[in-house]
């Protein structure tokens, strides 16, 4: 069997963007395809939640979604915004595993859902899978400690001008892929106090703001100067 021949069908885009998956043969990816479960989840809709036990790999193949946790005080807090070709729940291919987070979908969004045990089967073939995992986790936990020692330490304003910095393209405008109040429980505040700096930064001539979605940085010197000095 080939690839081609096993896999014409919509599940094919999902698998071939994992990078985990690079190295496979087409008999290997075939045997993946063979396993999947598409299942489409409406915009607000919970993928699961905390507590759940998770056996599968899930990967977006069209959409977006956010994996939170919930404190103490039931104050919401974004970890990883994810979209089409991530993958998340990784360590499920290698052990059965219980959700520390919950993933909800941002708009409308289809998922592969790839059975866990068959993957298991393939690694024992492919063990290289099994480091690309752990380099995935590494890359992920890396990104994570980066983001609560921001919010443990940064200013609301430094938070702000580091995003703002970090997600402008070339021509220095930010065209936001999420809700204001979603961007705000990513970087630790909340939707008000977003605004409200927004608006400041507007007033002094640094941003512009266009809409719901779109912000034009006017004053990039003045967002660094902000991000490195600003106590």
């Amino acid at each position: 069997m080939t690839l081609v021949r096993c896999c014409m069908h919509q599940n094919d885009y999902c698998v071939k963007k994992v990078p985990i998956f690079s190295n496979l043969s087409d008999e290997e990816m075939c045997e993946i395809y063979k396993t999947i479960i598409h299942k489409d989840y409406k915009k607000g809709e919970i993928i699961y939640f905390v507590g759940d036990i998770i056996e599968n790999l899930y990967i977006i193949n069209k959409g977006k979604v956010k994996v939170t946790k919930i404190s103490e005080n039931g104050k919401e807090q974004i970890i990883r915004i994810l979209s089409e070709g991530d993958f998340i729940e990784e360590l499920s291919i290698i052990t059965k595993s219980v959700s520390t987070n919950n993933v909800e979908a941002l708009e409308d969004t289809t998922m592969c859902i790839v059975n866990g045990p068959s993957i298991k089967k393939i690694i024992d073939k492919k063990p290289s899978i099994a480091f690309k995992i752990m380099e995935e986790l590494g890359k992920r936990l890396e990104k994570t400690e980066k983001l609560m020692e921001s919010i443990g330490l940064y200013s609301v304003e430094k938070r702000i001008a580091q995003i703002l910095l970090e997600m402008a393209d070339k021509k220095d405008i930010v065209n936001l892929t999420i809700s204001k109040k979603d961007l705000a429980s990513y970087i630790g505040m909340s939707q008000e106090t977003l605004s409200r700096k927004l608006s400041q930064f507007q007033s002094k001539g640094w941003i512009e703001l266009k809409g719901h979605r779109k912000i034009i940085i006017k004053n990039r010197e003045s967002l660094k100067n902000i991000f490195i000095n600003f106590e």
